[in-house]
């Protein structure tokens, strides 16, 4: 069993090889790959895990075909290949898609062009692309994407990347560090260095309980590695680096509708009528998205969200590409926003924002701090493993080193879903776990619900059935018209470290994203159950709520600027 978030916190006191700052993809990668070389490893997040970036992508594991434009071979390379590994280690959240890339008349990339950098693309990827790519005609265009505009079609070639659940990848990275040993403090709140009296060097932070303002930690560590994400600047200012900005952040925006307003099968690659921008519409199960956009952002990373003029831009391209499938505001469920932390051009370098490389960097400040900046989710695995070699250096140099460490093998190490996956089959894999959590639930839950939880736990499915099972209020539903159960809340509570309804609704579920009320009418459900597992008194359970709310509010914020120009 998984510590409970306040056994984490309790266990803040130990002193640590590694101190990680940031709960995002590569802060739980780095800890992955530390606590499997036997490094003893903690991890402080200042909200919940994958609360920012890591929550709020494109939830694509792509080799970025675009990025061959730019002649970054290096990075589709890179790229690629994780992408592989990735569908090896986690085949329950990395699923392959389609991505259909429609050409018409007069557009500046024609389809002997594409057909050429597509058999680069699968080059690059060692020809192990999930499929091999097709060359469409308009009429089998049609045939795959009936809502897609056919005037002056041409053709579109499809090809094939991966879409995965960003947030449970990046919580599935964080239990299996866990599992290891190290200690992941959700809600704990870097707010400054401890540093060396003699030399200066950081050995550690003060770390602020976000739930319990009052509670501080010293978190002693031989070495401290910022991986903040959007807030990378932030985090360097508390150390004792030079002035100015590492990131230039752009914001991405996404839109959610309902699949029966825009049905889409495949990702569907389209270029902005007015920017010639490459974004995609999405199949989401029940949902289809769009996204994303690309604009500069320089506010606190904690308050991003969608505006009016994002909402407009992709309902836009959305109207230019699919014309007999209108959509409007009244039509948008749900938005996320999130923030690309990418590493600033030089100074003089007038670039787009679209321009500016998804390339990472690792820099060693002055006073010791490791910071990561920059990349992309797909690469999380690789660049986890590059941060730990500059840890592992810096140890050695130190003559800190533990003596006994060992390779990771995060490359073929599965995740904690997919262990006992079958290695060739996954839909015969989703029926038998789907089986197996129908047996474990003693006949309480019903088929779909059944294979809902394996999609989303893979292996682990079947110990929700036993909870249901044990306890059958469980299979209630969170929302009546969607397959969540009140089950969810409590492996959530007592396994994956949630805290927060936010950190349920939003985080372990996506009924955030995904219901059409974006989870108000679970809250009370959610809330009364949370309390019942965590001892909640009613102030505090009426401030969650009001904290969800606020939450919920932000994501719908565009809304006004729609109404202000009305």
């Amino acid at each position: 069993m998984t510590a409970t978030r306040q056994q984490m916190w309790d266990r803040l006191d130990e002193p640590v090889d590694l101190l990680i700052i940031g709960g995002g993809i590569n802060g739980a990668g780095i800890a992955r790959d530390a606590a499997l070389r036997g490094l003893k490893v903690a991890l402080v997040e200042a909200r919940d895990l994958a609360y920012g970036t890591s929550s709020r992508s494109s939830k694509l594991v792509h080799g970025g075909l675009r990025y061959l434009e730019q002649l970054e071979f290096s990075l589709v390379f890179e790229a690629v290949s994780e992408r592989r590994i990735l569908m090896d280690i986690a085949p329950h959240l990395v699923h392959p898609l389609g991505f259909l890339f429609p050409v018409y008349q007069g557009s500046r990339r024609n389809l002997t062009v594409i057909k050429t950098g597509l058999w680069l693309y699968e080059g690059l990827s060692l020809f192990r692309s999930p499929k091999r790519h097709q060359r469409l005609k308009p009429m089998d265009v049609v045939r795959e994407e009936p809502c897609l505009k056919t005037e002056k079609l041409k053709g579109a070639p499809l090809y094939y990347d991966c879409s995965t659940d960003d947030a449970r990848l990046t919580l599935e990275s964080a239990l299996d560090a866990a599992n290891r040993g190290a200690t992941i403090a959700t809600w704990a709140k870097a707010i400054s260095f401890l540093k060396d009296e003699e030399t200066g060097r950081i050995n550690g932070a003060v770390v602020q309980d976000t739930l319990d303002d009052s509670c501080l930690k010293e978190v002693r560590a031989q070495a401290v590695i910022n991986a903040t994400g959007p807030w990378t600047d932030r985090t360097r200012a508390m150390s004792a680096e030079p002035a100015g900005a590492l990131l230039r952040p752009t914001k991405g925006v996404h839109i959610v509708v309902e699949r029966k307003k825009l049905p889409v099968n495949n990702a569907v690659v389209c270029f902005h009528p007015s920017d010639d921008r490459v974004l995609f519409a999405i199949p989401w199960g029940e949902r289809t998205y769009l996204g994303t956009t690309d604009t500069d952002f320089q506010g606190d990373p904690g308050q991003v969200c969608a505006d009016g003029s994002d909402v407009r831009y992709l309902l836009d391209a959305a109207s230019e590409y699919f014309p007999s499938n209108p959509l409007t505001t009244d039509d948008v469920l749900s938005t996320w926003a999130g923030l690309r932390p990418l590493i600033a051009p030089p100074t003089g370098d007038d670039i787009s924002e679209s321009e500016v490389s998804r390339e990472h960097q690792i820099i060693i400040g002055e006073d010791g701090l490791i910071t990561i900046a920059g990349g992309k989710l797909t690469t999380y695995r690789r660049m986890s493993a590059e941060v730990v070699d500059t840890a592992v250096n810096m140890l050695r140099l130190s003559g800190k080193l533990p003596a006994d460490l060992h390779e990771p093998k995060t490359d073929v190490r599965r995740l904690v879903g997919a262990r006992g996956w079958p290695d060739d089959d996954d839909e015969r894999a989703i029926d038998m776990i789907t089986e197996e959590t129908l047996q474990a639930s003693a006949g309480e839950l019903d088929a779909d619900t059944a294979a809902f939880l394996a999609g989303v736990y893979g292996v682990r499915a079947p110990r929700l059935g036993d909870l249901v099972a044990n306890d059958p209020r469980l299979k209630q539903r969170l929302t009546p018209d969607r397959p969540e159960i009140l089950a969810q809340v409590d492996w959530g509570v007592k396994m994956e470290l949630a805290a927060t309804i936010t950190d349920i609704l939003l985080q372990r579920t996506q009924i955030y994203y995904r219901a059409a009320d974006q989870g108000l009418g679970s809250v009370e459900l959610v809330a009364d159950r949370m309390a019942e597992l965590l001892g909640w008194d009613e102030a505090t359970k009426a401030e969650q709520i009001e904290r969800y709310e606020h939450d919920v509010a932000l994501s719908r914020r565009w809304r006004d600027d729609i109404e202000a120009d009305q």
